[in-house]
């Protein structure tokens, strides 16, 4: 996925307001920028470092530019933009990079599914298989050289657990996928320290038959990409 036009540069002054940062440009210049991250963002906010940022050409935003990535203490890279995990997915999938996803001949995005009004990030279907449902996760948490999911309690996550599990139960196919947005990461655990009852029913929903995939993605200003399997450990 290039970045298209490509990323502008800054420093982090702050996260406030849960969807806003300030920033600092190389010129002085001090913005605000749309931070589209409904998590904590724990561990992916760091003061004086370098973000980078896109610019949206609709005259009808208040706030034009948008937080994409951040470098961290360490100089990982930090996809802070949770939204692109679909996209991401979606351009992998297409391309063959995650095998587990092969052989289906239909994608479709957001589609209404469930019994608690919910929308399922991807559907794939094929001739002679089972619809295969897949919620998409952005894992961004590192703490002690792991990655963590979720970085804050997420009703809206268990939800989707039961959803999927559900899905199963009726003879499809679900996974749950892990984007993995931080150069730091490389093995996913459920963040039972933050949010036991997710961790809790994470298990019980693999035991049920939901599959856990997690990809590495990746980032740099100039494009994004997921390039391969990261170890889960549940």
């Amino acid at each position: 996925m290039d970045f298209t036009p490509p990323l502008q540069h800054g420093r982090l002054i702050k996260r406030y307001k849960r969807f806003l940062a300030d920033i600092i440009l190389d010129d002085g210049t001090e913005i605000t920028i749309h931070c589209p991250n409904t998590g904590s963002m724990k561990n992916c906010l760091y003061p004086e470092q370098s973000v980078w940022f896109s610019q949206s050409d609709n005259p009808k935003r208040k706030y034009p530019y948008t937080f994409e990535i951040m470098q961290s203490d360490e100089h990982h890279l930090i996809g802070i933009n949770s939204g692109r995990a679909n996209a991401l997915a979606e351009e992998a999938i297409n391309k063959g990079i995650i095998e587990e996803l092969n052989g289906y001949t239909s994608l479709q995005r957001e589609v209404k599914y469930g019994e608690e009004n919910s929308r399922i990030d991807i559907l794939l279907t094929g001739q002679d298989k089972p619809k295969c449902y897949i919620e998409i996760k952005s894992c961004t948490l590192l703490e002690e050289g792991v990655g963590y999911f979720p970085d804050a309690v997420t009703m809206r996550g268990q939800k989707h657990l039961r959803e999927l599990i559900q899905m199963v139960q009726q003879g499809h196919r679900a996974v749950l996928l892990f984007v993995v947005q931080h150069s730091g990461i490389s093995i996913v655990k459920p963040a039972e320290h933050i949010d036991p009852l997710y961790a809790d029913l994470l298990k019980q929903a693999i035991k049920l038959g939901v599959e856990v995939l997690a990809y590495q993605s990746s980032i740099s200003p100039h494009a994004s990409g997921i390039i391969g399997p990261c170890k889960v450990i549940v």
